[in-house]
């Protein structure tokens, strides 16, 4: 059955800041992590191979189909860190109508596993960005619809190159997130590590992208704060 929708439906799909429809997501072609020591979890138990992650020299390449959080068991951070990387979309929304995030993952436990539980803050190639957490269930941080910032760097239009670094950083009872230098979010640790959301802040870090969306990660490291 087709679903027509109003001219101001449509306004408000397109608007920045504003939640979706949740559209289907398409497995890319030769999909799979090609990284060695790298693993992923695609969402709604979907194959992970309909996503890939592959090398491009020192750097990152993510497509994907189904939404992914994909990590280094060897990439851990503790006590008072940064992580941090620079993400470039180089087509806004070449595999989608609406803006998808994509962002650093941090204080990643049992990740792979049914009790997974880590935080993310990504950026949105339309000026806005989102907080996220996954425990026994998914948890927002900064609303449904994320939050539009100034700092967040917007694609010209559909098709252009779009940059942004983002920034998490634990320091003492504080998580913030940080985009393009400018502090965008932050909470206390204690809103974090509770019950049916973070084991910890210490963990696991990486990187997550949502579903039908390309994009080239660079520099992604971790710094003692």
């Amino acid at each position: 059955m087709r679903r027509i929708y109003s001219s101001l439906a449509v306004a408000l799909l397109l608007a920045p800041g504003v939640a979706f429809a949740q559209d289907e997501a398409r497995a890319v072609q030769a999909g799979g992590i090609k990284v060695a020591g790298w693993k992923g979890t695609a969402d709604n138990g979907a194959d992970v191979t309909g996503s890939s992650l592959a090398a491009m020299g020192k750097d990152l390449h993510v497509k994907t189909g189904p939404a992914v959080t994909y990590w280094n068991p060897a990439n851990t951070a503790s006590g008072n860190y940064t992580v941090k990387a620079t993400f470039t979309e180089p087509k806004f929304q070449d595999l989608n109508d609406h803006p998808h995030p994509y962002g650093i993952v941090i204080a990643g436990n049992d990740l792979g596993t049914a009790t997974a539980s880590y935080l993310y803050c990504a950026a949105n190639g339309n000026g806005s960005f989102i907080v996220r957490g996954m425990g026994p269930k998914p948890f927002q941080m900064n609303g449904p619809r994320g939050q539009v910032n100034a700092a967040v760097h917007k694609a010209a239009a559909k098709g252009d190159a779009v940059t942004n670094e983002i920034a998490v950083s634990v320091k003492g009872d504080k998580v913030t997130c940080s985009i393009n230098g400018t502090e965008v979010a932050s909470y206390d640790k204690s809103a974090l590590v509770a019950d049916g959301k973070l084991k910890s802040t210490d963990g696991v870090y990486g990187i997550r992208f949502a579903h039908n969306t390309e994009g080239h990660v660079s520099g992604l490291t971790v710094t003692k704060n």
